[in-house]
């Protein structure tokens, strides 16, 4: 079973890498791949670094844990991306590979929104980590659903952006590399 970790990683941070962490060790998962997705269609009107930007970064925050990658699929997709259809292109290239998604309990409650969204509920198994304030309650007694209790780590992308922005520390809120790489390279200013 391979954990699927989608988001737009803008950018990558502690909480991306605890919440995989996490699920992978509470579903003895042995592979998580973290999906980039370029464009999310809940995201459009958000300012986007450049994928290659947010794929770096991810690639380095994750190197030394064995079990983690970087899968570049939706990079050769059409934008925005849609989940549905990346599992229908990752089923076709990996066709005795089994998935699991892995997401926050913030992405679970806007779920229903996403295309196919509910068909996704029903047909994956979904491992969720408490992040916000979201009310699932309703999905938690869906067999294929299950609500993962963990320290809560409410860190987001759009609050390091806008960190950044105004000059402010994100040490230890993202992984140092990405840290350096935002600096170096000045990215979200």
């Amino acid at each position: 079973m391979t954990g699927l970790f989608f988001g737009t990683f803008n950018p990558i941070h502690i909480g991306h890498v605890l919440v995989a962490e996490y699920l992978a060790d509470y579903a003895g998962l042995k592979r998580v791949w973290f999906i980039l997705s370029p464009m999310s269609p809940f995201k459009q009107n958000t300012p986007q670094v450049l994928a290659k930007h947010r794929f770096l970064m991810i690639k380095k925050a994750i190197k030394g844990n064995p079990r983690f990658f970087v899968h570049d699929i939706e990079l050769h997709m059409p934008t925005p991306s849609y989940t549905v259809d990346t599992l229908k292109a990752l089923h076709k290239r990996y066709p005795s590979r089994e998935f699991i998604l892995m997401m926050g309990s913030d992405t679970l409650a806007g779920m229903p929104h996403w295309k196919e969204g509910t068909h996704l509920m029903q047909k994956y198994q979904i491992l969720v980590y408490p992040r916000s304030s979201a009310d699932i309650s309703q999905w938690k007694s869906w067999k294929n659903i299950q609500v993962v209790e963990g320290p809560r780590v409410d860190v987001s992308s759009t609050q390091i952006r806008a960190l950044i922005k105004a000059g402010r520390s994100v040490r230890y809120l993202v992984p140092e590399f990405t840290r350096r790489y935002i600096v170096e390279n000045h990215l979200y200013k």
